[in-house]
């Protein structure tokens, strides 16, 4: 029977009495949970005892545990946003920040739904086992199995070259592109399906991991983004386009492309504007061609242009070699009977005489130049006569282009939307400059060098300034800070401060006690910063004669307790690495 008081609570394997540091995963018995985390050893919903902090986003956090009744290590997923949630060391509950119980109630049904439908999947081969899904302190909980393993990307790391053969990834990936089309089909996207979330486990079977609601997985949104980069669709980083199935396509094919190249895939971001994905010349060769069609049509930058479903990428992946080179022997015959005429048969009629190449040419351009040039002129004289202005006169003929252009309407457009029309980037020579604008979303048009509306010249450079977002500055840890100073400090760095007052605890008055966002992270100038402040609550007696018993000179304030400043814990994937067992 093992005894939860001996377990360890970074890897939740059984330790002597006497231990301070677990032998197994090295854990300290000591260590300290900071807020907004539950303190280890937290049990919840009188079953589950929460351990160590493992991953964490913007959503959310998830510890290892152990089930109280089952007598088995566990996962707890804990819905905790922390960019408008808090947490205090004598209150467990969650606290939302004024203005935001809304988005906090919006975004917590959508991970509870998430949840709930991962409870009813589980049994499907590559998907984590959700045995849980419940509310407490004020905010949602999921659960599921745990199990040891390592990260697809740790396996491909310590392997000799890097990457696998295309039979190896075949076996190890396939099911789960099965177990992914089987999300899709019950409404769930991923978005955030990488050599990370990816677990090998000690069955040699790759577990799906790092579930998350898709506002976490997208710019621009109210939580903090979570984005795979060279794993990420073009779509999650805010651009103006649709989030489907697709979008895991791109992400699995990335995936795929790193499994077998050995190299992460480019950022979509950078391929918008210089598109350099290419398959290297000797894994071009040694790849079945199947399979790099596969990944070209999985990998299109854009949605409408990229392979729309799992079905589909599965077929392609699934080509045979015979019909392959049955293909491949076909276009071959081809382009031999293109290059190679049949011989004629023999005849008695003596050959004509070859006429000489140069001569043959130079007639030939005489022969186009003379068509040109009538077909110029009945053009000009009929369909183009307000285009062009043709004057005849002593001999010579001179061609004067009179047309012009109106220059559109470029600001507060999508850059990327302006990148992809034909019309513009045939009419004009678009250049960009980069500005930071907190007032316009990034990757947007703040204004252009020339007015719309303008008549030009076709092919006119047009300079557009795109907004990059607020400049981005690094928020200071000011809790402790009495409010006038944090304020004062937080302003200046280009901050917007909101008070929120509470009568809570013991400290100093007027005393930050907690902040909004994470100190720490770079965020952008104009900001909102909500600074929970201490008010002290205190009547100070007065005489009959209506002044202070209190002789203000004497007055001393008690010193405050020490405050635990927050900082983010490194948390890492940690738990997966099957050589610890941690």
């Amino acid at each position: 029977m093992i005894n939860s008081d001996n377990l360890c609570m970074g890897c939740m394997r059984e330790i002597g009495e006497e231990e301070k540091k677990c032998p197994h995963c090295g854990y300290h018995i000591q260590t300290v949970q900071n807020v907004p985390y539950l303190p280890v050893r937290t049990v919840v919903l009188n079953r589950y005892l929460v351990g160590k902090a493992m991953e964490t986003n913007g959503e959310g956090v998830t510890y290892i545990g152990w089930d109280i009744n089952e007598k088995k290590a566990v996962f707890i997923r804990e819905f905790n946003p922390f960019s408008f949630t808090a947490r205090t060391e004598s209150n467990l509950n969650l606290q939302v920040m004024l203005g935001s119980e809304a988005t906090f109630a919006e975004f917590r049904r959508s991970f509870e739904t998430l949840w709930t439908q991962l409870e009813k999947l589980s049994g499907l081969s590559a998907l984590i086992n959700v045995t849980n899904v419940f509310e407490c302190f004020g905010t949602s909980y999921a659960v599921y199995d745990h199990f040891d393993g390592i990260s697809l990307r740790d396996f491909l790391l310590r392997s000799k070259t890097g990457y696998i053969s295309w039979e190896k990834a075949r076996q190890l990936l396939m099911p789960t592109l099965s177990t992914i089309g089987n999300l899709h089909s019950n409404g769930i996207i991923h978005r955030g399906i990488s050599p990370t979330t990816l677990i090998i486990a000690e069955d040699g079977k790759i577990k799906i991991t790092g579930f998350s609601i898709g506002e976490v997985r997208t710019a621009g949104s109210h939580l903090d983004p979570q984005i795979y980069e060279g794993y990420a669709a073009v779509e999650q980083y805010g651009f103006d386009a649709p989030q489907g199935p697709w979008t895991d396509v791109y992400s699995f094919a990335a995936v795929l492309y790193r499994t077998l190249i050995g190299s992460d895939p480019i950022s979509a971001k950078e391929r918008i504007s210089n598109d350099r994905l290419m398959v290297p010349g000797k894994f071009a060769e040694a790849l079945p061609a199947y399979v790099i069609n596969a990944l070209i049509n999985a990998l299109q930058i854009l949605p409408q242009d990229r392979t729309r479903n799992v079905e589909q990428l599965r077929g392609e992946l699934s080509a045979t070699p015979s019909a392959s080179a049955a293909g491949a022997a076909y276009t071959r015959q081809k382009n031999s009977r293109t290059e190679q005429a049949p011989a004629s048969p023999r005849s008695n009629t003596p050959p004509k005489k070859k006429k000489s190449p140069v001569a043959t040419m130079f007639l030939t351009a005489l022969i186009i130049i003379f068509v040109g040039i009538a077909v110029f002129g009945a053009l000009a004289a009929t369909v183009f006569k307000d285009k062009f202005n043709v004057k005849v006169g002593g001999g010579e003929t001179t061609v004067t282009q009179a047309a012009k252009i109106a220059v559109p309407q470029f600001a507060e457009r999508s850059y990327y939307d302006i990148q992809q029309n034909p019309v513009f980037n045939k009419n004009f020579k678009i250049t960009v400059e980069e500005v930071y604008n907190s007032d316009i979303e990034a990757g947007y048009v703040i204004t252009q060098s020339i007015e719309s509306g303008t008549m030009v010249d076709p092919g006119t450079e047009i300079k557009l300034f795109v907004s990059k977002g607020g400049e981005m500055v690094e928020l200071p840890n000011i809790v402790g800070e009495i409010y006038e100073t944090a304020e004062m400090r937080l302003t200046q760095l280009g901050f917007v401060c909101k008070k929120q007052e509470t009568t809570e605890g013991n400290h100093s008055f007027n005393e930050v006690i907690m902040m909004s966002p994470v100190a720490g992270k770079k965020y952008s100038k104009g900001t909102e910063v909500t600074l929970m402040v201490y008010v002290q609550e205190t009547e100070v007696p007065h005489n009959d004669e209506g002044n202070s018993e209190i002789d203000s000179a004497s007055f001393s304030s008690q010193p405050a307790e020490p405050q635990t400043e927050y900082s983010d814990p490194e948390i890492t994937y940690d738990y997966y690495d099957s050589t610890t067992g941690a």
